[in-house]
């Protein structure tokens, strides 16, 4: 046995190189929002984050006023879903998510942090679970932007586990924000080949369309019409003094409408960006 001991430390130690760190750990105390690296696995303080105040988001009043509830409710400590924002293209998904937890937070006296995790991250959210259990005096919203599945990714058995399932379950101090443009969060034809190729269809389009289940918050965004396209950009502009005429401003509106073919939030942010800049005026 004396002869074996140098040949199994050998080995154990190999084991240990190849093992994965341990968390990185912040302060999670002194920061509000943080970034999930998965390799190195750890978070990230995020020292300034990226966000829009929640009385510049226009037309989407039903939406906010929901998610505002259920953040505020699982702020609280009381019972809240997760969440599901989907639909059109830049109508503020992420934007409100983010504004959302600034109101929130300062109403908790700093106790909410959000989390951002990437989706090609999505595989290691039981390890980042794991971590935030650690930290059961706060509350914490992982948030995921732009969350889909392609036909050949399996990681979305992983994130139904994670969201209702498991043995140990979502901590109580977790609770999980996506947008994506799917409202089932994987594309059409793979629930239709599944249709199509499987022994029980109708069992397997079910398991596709059950991880959009998870979430107990479904809000719908929509391509915005022409009037509250004026108000987002109107806002945008009272907002950050642009000294432009109302007039001027509106005939810029439909110009920049007509010429990119769209009309959402994102559009009327990058118009309300060129017109600062031919202005001459900063935007902070």
């Amino acid at each position: 046995m004396g002869k074996k001991l140098p040949f199994l430390r050998r080995i154990a130690d190999a084991l240990d190189r190849l093992a994965p760190p341990p968390p990185s750990a912040p302060d999670l105390a002194a920061h509000e929002a943080f970034l999930w690296r998965s390799e190195p696995p750890g978070l990230e303080a995020v020292n300034k984050v990226n966000r829009v105040e929640l009385s510049l988001l226009r037309g989407i009043d039903l939406t906010r006023d929901q998610l505002l509830e259920n953040t505020r409710r699982f702020a609280k400590a009381l019972p809240a879903n997760n969440a599901l924002l989907w639909g059109a293209r830049g109508m503020g998904k992420s934007s409100l998510v983010k504004a959302v937890h600034k109101a929130v937070n300062a109403e908790s006296g700093g106790k909410l942090k959000v989390i951002e995790i990437h989706r090609e991250d999505i595989s290691t959210l039981p390890l980042l679970m794991g971590h935030l259990r650690q930290a059961p005096d706060l509350r914490f919203i992982i948030f995921c932007d732009d969350l889909s599945f392609d036909a050949q990714d399996t990681s979305y058995k992983s994130l139904k586990a994670v969201l209702d399932g498991g043995l140990e379950g979502r901590p109580a101090n977790v609770i999980f924000y996506a947008t994506s443009n799917r409202r089932h969060l994987l594309p059409r034809d793979m629930i239709e080949n599944e249709r199509s190729t499987a022994i029980n269809p109708s069992e397997a389009v079910q398991e596709k369309v059950s991880l959009s289940d998870r979430f107990g918050l479904w809000l719908g965004f929509h391509n915005c019409s022409q009037d509250e396209f004026f108000a987002m950009v109107e806002g945008y502009a009272k907002h950050h003094k642009l000294k432009i005429k109302p007039e001027e401003l509106r005939a810029a509106a439909v110009e920049w409408s007509v010429t990119r073919g769209a009309r959402s939030g994102r559009v009327a942010w990058q118009l309300v960006q060129d017109i600062a800049g031919r202005l001459g005026q900063r935007i902070d």
